[in-house]
């Protein structure tokens, strides 16, 4: 694979935006490398333990913990990395760089999550905390430099689905069992294979590659073993993370010698229900995320499955995939999407006696339609690609 491309940069303009609606003073956040937020804030990627990020006049400051400050300097998308009293708690250091731009007053912008011990350090200092939303609302939707980064994990993410389809269609059924060069294939079998393919691809599973047979199919975030056996369907939701932090999120179902019942009527139907997703779509910026959601459900309840209810389409339609797997939009919400928008397209249908079918695509909304951001082929017969 070629490299991957530069490390995204952060624009700080949507905070100089929420601090003048709000006609307040200074941002602050503060999290560890599991903190998404502080992930797109600052794009530092380490360690497990609480540092700080500060915006004020315009500078964007990151009081980085000790040991970190080479990385730090080489990973931060901001203006100054911070290194004085790195013993100290998180929220007093960040108390610190206010106080030397504000000397003690003026009004907060923070994240509804902030820390507890953080929000009492800043307002025993004199500030006044203010909650804000502005990075859930910035990182909903994409500069270019992101969408390169989610489009590279995404092809590698079709690599992935594409080893586990090849040996779905390798196997051959014996006996009542699956088999795969000579020894029954399972769940975990299958997703030792996947993952060691995103790996040689520069992702890492992170996790999340769910591979369900038959009833676990149901299970929307099955991660166990599993025996596969012929005429059942096998779902595949492969979500890994890139270097750069974003997610990719591609699902695929496929029955090895299917006997063309209800997992095929579930196949059509979920086809059905995704391309009147993407014909929604099409209408690009503007159109209502909800509608998009409606338009799926109501193809599934037309080929005769519930919409809301076990069995039948349990979950919304699709979400939004970045530095976060799950992150805004949601397809069931009634805001308008954007363009630069990343969200997943994935109906289906679940029966915990039969099993489950999901298809999905992550596309990005443009102004004039949308995107698909690693075009995969469907089909629940599996294909050598």
């Amino acid at each position: 694979m070629a490299s991957w491309p530069d490390q995204p940069s952060t624009d700080y303009g949507f905070l100089n935006a929420a601090l003048a609606e709000a006609d307040a003073d200074a941002f602050v956040a503060v999290g560890d490398r599991f903190d998404d937020d502080m992930r797109y804030l600052t794009r530092f990627s380490g360690p497990d333990r609480d540092y700080a990020f500060v915006f004020v006049g315009d500078t964007a400051t990151l009081c980085a913990p000790a040991l970190f400050e080479e990385q730090a300097n080489r990973e931060f998308s901001g203006d100054v990395v911070r290194m004085e009293n790195v013993g100290d708690p998180a929220g007093e250091r960040a108390r610190a760089v206010l106080d030397d731009a504000l000397d003690g007053t003026g009004t907060v912008l923070v994240p509804q999550g902030i820390p507890h011990d953080t929000a009492l350090y800043l307002e025993r200092g004199g500030y006044e905390l203010q909650s804000t939303s502005a990075v859930t609302d910035a990182r909903a939707v994409k500069t270019e430099e992101e969408l390169d980064c989610l489009r590279r994990v995404q092809r590698a993410t079709a690599r992935g689905m594409a080893r586990a389809e090849e040996i779905l269609a390798e196997a051959s059924a014996e006996g009542g069992e699956l088999l795969w060069k000579g020894a029954p294939l399972s769940t975990e079998r299958l997703r030792r294979q996947v993952n060691a393919t995103l790996a040689s691809y520069g992702v890492r599973d992170a996790g999340n590659t769910v591979i369900g047979a038959g009833p676990s199919c149901a299970d929307l975030h099955f991660t166990g073993t599993d025996d596969i056996a012929p005429g059942e369907t096998v779902l595949l939701d492969i979500s890994p993370r890139g270097p750069h932090g974003y997610y990719g999120d591609l699902t695929r179902t496929f029955v090895v010698d299917g006997d063309g019942g209800w997992e095929r009527r579930a196949y059509v139907a979920v086809e059905a229900a995704q391309t009147a997703a993407f014909d929604e779509l099409e209408s690009g910026a503007g159109v209502a995320a909800s509608a998009v959601h409606r338009e799926a459900a109501a193809e599934i309840a037309a080929y005769g499955f519930s919409v809301g209810e076990e069995p039948g389409f349990t979950h919304g339609t699709g979400h939004g995939v970045g530095v976060s797997l799950h992150e805004a939009p949601s397809l069931r919400a009634d805001e308008p999407l954007e363009a630069g928008m990343v969200v997943t397209v994935e109906p289906g249908v679940y029966d915990s006696s039969q099993g489950g079918v999901r298809i999905e695509d992550l596309v990005v909304v443009t102004e004039d339609g949308y995107e698909v951001l690693a075009a995969y082929p469907t089909g629940i017969v599996p294909q050598k690609r």
